[in-house]
């Protein structure tokens, strides 16, 4: 359990600077050619794939390959839900709510055993 949690913590600090590589130049660099995002998103991606390359190594040692692929859908979701509404400032709307209820039965049916 100790290694799923210390795996889930990884990939949320993974998944933060992933949605900021993949995101916020929608609103930070929306008057810069797109190349100029696409290079500072790299950069960003770099910090991203040194947190996430040894979460994914962690968490293989206790959780089967589907399991670590839920659980870093779920985190990518808890995180990417925050940046949405307070950094994109994007409306919360009721469909989210039920797609976040989809990943909870995804997540009871890979980890059910």
């Amino acid at each position: 359990m100790r290694v799923a949690l210390f795996t889930a913590l990884l990939l949320a600090a993974s998944n933060v600077f992933m949605t900021f590589a993949w995101y916020a130049h929608l609103k930070n660099l929306h008057d810069r050619p797109w190349y100029v995002a696409a290079l500072l998103s790299w950069c960003i991606a770099l910090f991203e794939y040194l947190i996430q390359v040894p979460a994914n190594r962690l968490g293989y040692t206790a959780l089967t390959l589907p399991q670590l692929k839920i659980l870093q859908e779920v985190v990518a979701l808890a995180v990417f839900a925050p940046f949405c509404l307070l950094y994109m400032h994007q409306p919360l709307k009721w469909d989210y709510l039920w797609a976040a209820l989809c990943l909870l039965g995804a997540v009871y049916f890979i980890f059910r055993s």
